[in-house]
Order: C-alpha cells, then sequence, then structure tokens
C-alpha cells in the first residue's frame, strides 16, 4: 500500500514476474470500466503477463462498496491460494485493506424514502452541514469521515436514521474477515513533498494519452453525472469542470495536482495508522531485495 504515484504497481508487477504471485488490486477506482487513463489502470500487457484480480468490475454509474469489496477479495484470495500461488494486495484505498483484514460489520437496510430525504437535505444544506449533522449522533464516525465527503455522510447518517444506532456501533462489533493477519508493507518516500513533481509529470502525461477524451466519453454516459462515486477519483470531476467551461486548462491542470497532493496527504495519514506495517523508500535500492525475500518466504510457505 501506500500514496498515489509512489510505484506501487510497477514494484508489484517486478515482483509478480520473478514469484507465483498474483495481484489483488486495493483501489475503489480500478473497479470501474472505461476509466483508466485516470486512474493509471494496468494496461492491457501487464495484466496479460500477471493475472491481476478485482479490476473493471462494475459501470461508473455503478455503486460499489466496501461490503462488495471485502466479498470480491475473499473470493479472489481463496482461489488464488488453491492454485498454490501468493495474494498480493496492491493499492492505496487504506479503508478497503482495513476492512478486509478486521472484518466489515452487517449494515442495516437504508430504505429508500430516508436517503432521498437525506439527499435533499444535502442539495440544500450541503455536506458540512449534514456532517455537522452527524457529529451530534455518531461522533466516532464523524471524526473519521471528512466533512466534504458527502457519499460516506449520507451512508453514516442513513444507518443511524434507519436503525436508530450510530454506525460505528455496527462497526465495533464487526467480526474478524480472515483468521490471519497481513503482513503489510508501506511503500512511500519519508517526505511526501518531493512527490508533487511526480504527480504533476504523471498527470500531464496521463492529458497526452487522452484523459479529456476519456472523461469526454464518460459525460456522454447516459445516467452518470458527477454525483456518481466513481467521479470522485482525482482529476475527473476537474477535467469535466473543463470540459464544461468552468476551468480553464492551466486551472484544471493545477487543480488536478492539488487534489492528488490532498490525497496524498489523507494516504500518509491513513498508513501511519496502520498496525505493523513496515515503511519502505521505493528510492531505496535495498526496497526491492527486502520484498522479494519476504515474498519467496510467502511462496515457499503455500502448500501444493
Amino acid at each position: 500500500m501506500g500514496p498515489t504515484g509512489a510505484g506501487k504497481t510497477a514494484l508489484a508487477l517486478w515482483l509478480a514476474e520473478r514469484l507465483p504471485i498474483e495481484i489483488v488490486s486495493v483501489d475503489s477506482a480500478l473497479v470501474y470500466r472505461g476509466m483508466d487513463i485516470g486512474t493509471a489502470k494496468p494496461d492491457p500487457g501487464a495484466r496479460r503477463r500477471v493475472p491481476h484480480h478485482l479490476i473493471d468490475l462494475c459501470r461508473p454509474d455503478e455503486p460499489y462498496s466496501v461490503a462488495r469489496f471485502c466479498s470480491d477479495a475473499a473470493a479472489a484470495v481463496a482461489d488464488i491460494e488453491s492454485r498454490g500461488r501468493v495474494p498480493l494486495l496492491v493499492g492505496g484505498t487504506g479503508l478497503y485493506l482495513r476492512r478486509f483484514e478486521t472484518g466489515i460489520a452487517d449494515m442495516p437496510p437504508v430504505p429508500a424514502d430516508v436517503h432521498a430525504q437525506l439527499q435533499a437535505a444535502l442539495a440544500e444544506a450541503g455536506a458540512p452541514a449534514l456532517h455537522a449533522r452527524l457529529a451530534a449522533v455518531d461522533a466516532d464516525s464523524a471524526a473519521r469521515i471528512h466533512p466534504h465527503d458527502p457519499q460516506r455522510i449520507l451512508r453514516a447518517l442513513g444507518i443511524f436514521e434507519a436503525s436508530g444506532r450510530p454506525m460505528s456501533a455496527f462497526l465495533a462489533a464487526a467480526p474478524p474477515s480472515l483468521a490471519r493477519r497481513f503482513r503489510k508493507w508501506v511503500l512511500a518516500p519519508p517526505v511526501r513533498d518531493g512527490l508533487r513533481g511526480l504527480w504533476a509529470a504523471r498527470f500531464h502525461q496521463m492529458l497526452d494519452r487522452g484523459l479529456v477524451n476519456e472523461v469526454a466519453r464518460l459525460r456522454a454516459t447516459a445516467g452518470l453525472s458527477l454525483a456518481c462515486p466513481a467521479l470522485r477519483a482525482v482529476g475527473y470531476r476537474e477535467v469535466w469542470g473543463y470540459l464544461d467551461g468552468e476551468l480553464d486548462a492551466a486551472a484544471m491542470v493545477e487543480r488536478s495536482i492539488t487534489a492528488t497532493a490532498q490525497y496524498a496527504k489523507r494516504q500518509y495519514t491513513w498508513f501511519r495508522a496502520e498496525d505493523s506495517a513496515v515503511w519502505l523508500d521505493p528510492a531505496v535500492p535495498s526496497t526491492r531485495e527486502i520484498l522479494i525475500t519476504a515474498m519467496s518466504d510467502a511462496a515457499n510457505r503455500v502448500p501444493d
């Protein structure tokens, strides 16, 4: 795991080309079909060389939840291990990994009328106001949900409105999903400031590869709008605004790079709280040796 742009995919491919490894994506954006350039999705050649799981599972207008990820990841891990190979979970969506490791609670359904009422309140008052409302009934959930994350705010409020119990209470009662602990590595430079130039270069490469056209195709998709969770992926909302004429090209680029930096900051904060994770600097040559030694050990322990 690690922040965006740290080199997780390249290192995972390097490992998988030397060991009996299959990659399980832990990325909330890679599950969506048609979102390839802006998500830095592994190209078809890489996916032919190395088996990848949990990529291109649904349309951008379909919801994809943490619970579904846990189910899909459990099935992928079981399949990989049944063939005597090693699953390597790779990605930057920390919530997915944590819930897969610790278990996910059985949440109550949110009735359609409750969801509609909350959507109307969001449209009228905005996400920060609903976040304050959440803090009054579920302080723990409000503390871990950003005030400008409407999807998760609505989810937590919906669960409270539907059940009368805070979502944090359901999470606290979650059973473990796996009977073992993970070996965890965070691939990240010790200081994130040095990544900004890399993020800028990568975004310009995405533009050169056709990111604007990719977003234009998404805009033409029936039923797809900026309200869809898929379009929270960094860069897509900014390019959408450019195509709407709300941003010029320079502002679109600058906002996308800034949004990437803000996302990476949240990732650093999240991964620093990961229990037993080993931090590795991708620029240090010994990082590859540390990982290949650890993964070789894992491969040797997989039963035939």
